[in-house]
C-alpha cells in the first residue's frame, strides 16, 4: 500500500507544483486542466485553465493536487504534509523556502526528537512540517 497526500487548491495548482517541483527537487509526471478533461462540457469557462489533476513524482513518492471546483475550495484543516530528512541543513533550506511568504507555526530548530524541525503554512496555504533524524 502506498499513502499520497492530494492537495487541493484555490486556482493556484498549477504556480504551486512548479514551486513544489523546483523545491522538493521533484518532477512533474501528469497535469490536465478543467478544459482539456472530458468534463469541459461541464465546467464553467473560466475554469478551463485550472488544474483538474496533476501529479509531482518526489523520487519514489507521489504528490497529487488539483484545482477545486468553484465553490468547492476548503482551506485545509488539520493536517500537515510532513518531510523527511536526514541532513538538517537541507531541512532547514527546504522549511525556509516553503514558509516564505507564509506562516511560520513553529519555527525551524532542534527539538529532544530531531536535529531539526519546523511548521509552516505555505503561501498556498498548505501546512507542512519539515522533521530531521534518522
Amino acid at each position: 500500500m502506498q499513502v499520497n497526500p492530494y492537495l487541493s487548491f484555490n486556482g493556484q495548482c498549477a504556480e504551486a507544483i512548479k514551486f513544489y517541483e523546483q523545491v522538493l527537487g521533484g518532477r512533474i509526471t501528469f497535469q490536465q486542466t478543467w478544459g482539456e478533461s472530458p468534463m469541459a462540457s461541464e465546467m464553467p469557462a473560466e475554469t478551463h485553465d485550472k488544474i483538474m489533476h496533476a501529479t509531482v513524482d518526489l523520487d519514489g513518492s507521489t504528490l497529487m493536487c488539483a484545482d477545486s471546483p468553484p465553490d468547492h475550495y476548503q482551506a485545509p484543516r488539520g493536517i500537515h504534509v510532513t518531510l523527511h530528512y536526514k541532513d538538517p541543513v537541507e531541512g532547514q533550506r527546504v522549511f525556509n523556502t516553503l514558509a516564505a511568504g507564509g506562516q511560520i507555526e513553529m519555527p525551524f530548530q532542534a527539538t529532544f526528537w530531531s536535529s531539526g524541525f519546523g511548521m509552516c503554512v505555505d503561501r498556498f496555504g498548505i501546512p507542512w512540517m519539515v522533521n530531521c533524524g534518522s
